[in-house]
């Protein structure tokens, strides 16, 4: 089912890039049809039934939760970044998009907000860190050597529980395994520690 499957790619741009992937994967697993509304939005359309996130945090969003039965059985504020889950309703009457998230939170999205969501057919494998999904689906192509790395295929790759799919070029899968690159960090924070300790001795003495 299309809730157990994430496609996870090292780019958001070109081909096999997350804004292109989106758009081809929606327009084959929920292509445009009368039966389900839509609403374009800064060049991304959303239609009922589309696989959506939560890009940024937002504290005061209200949701509800319901039983089995229907009935509400909690509420609250806050739907945060990395929330995944499907477009259940679009109302443009009331200008209102109603998403469940895949936890069972129910929330209601003015149009303003929407600025909040995008598709998430495909999502970065940055974007997928700290997450699990039954299937994992990998392109797995050309791109910038500091993005094709070991450590980004084993990000990936760890996502699944039950299944990897690669697709792609195995030469490209091999060079990515040779690849133990690592972008370095360079914050100062060790100078300021020593700067700092140094500051401390020379107080006690």
């Amino acid at each position: 089912g299309l809730r157990d499957m994430q496609v996870l790619t090292p780019m958001r741009k070109g081909v096999l890039g997350v804004q292109n992937l989106n758009t081809v994967l929606q327009a084959a697993l929920n292509p445009p049809s009368e039966e389900r509304a839509e609403k374009e939005f800064r060049q991304i359309v959303f239609r009922e039934g589309d696989k959506v996130m939560q890009i940024k945090n937002n504290y005061n969003i209200a949701w509800r939760m319901y039983n089995a039965m229907g009935k509400r059985c909690d509420e609250g504020v806050g739907i945060f970044n990395g929330d995944a889950g499907m477009i259940r309703e679009i109302d443009d009457a009331n200008e209102t998009m109603q998403v469940v998230f895949d936890d069972g939170k129910v929330v209601d999205y003015d149009y303003s907000q929407l600025e909040e969501l995008e598709l998430a057919y495909a999502i970065t494998i940055h974007k997928s860190q700290g997450s699990e999904y039954p299937v994992v689906i990998i392109p797995v192509h050309s791109g910038p050597p500091m993005l094709m790395t070991r450590n980004l295929l084993y990000t990936a790759v760890t996502r699944a529980k039950t299944l990897v799919v690669l697709v792609g070029i195995q030469e490209t899968i091999s060079a990515m395994v040779s690849n133990d690159r690592e972008v370095g960090r360079y914050t100062g924070l060790a100078q300021r520690i020593r700067n700092l300790y140094d500051f401390m001795a020379e107080a006690e003495e």
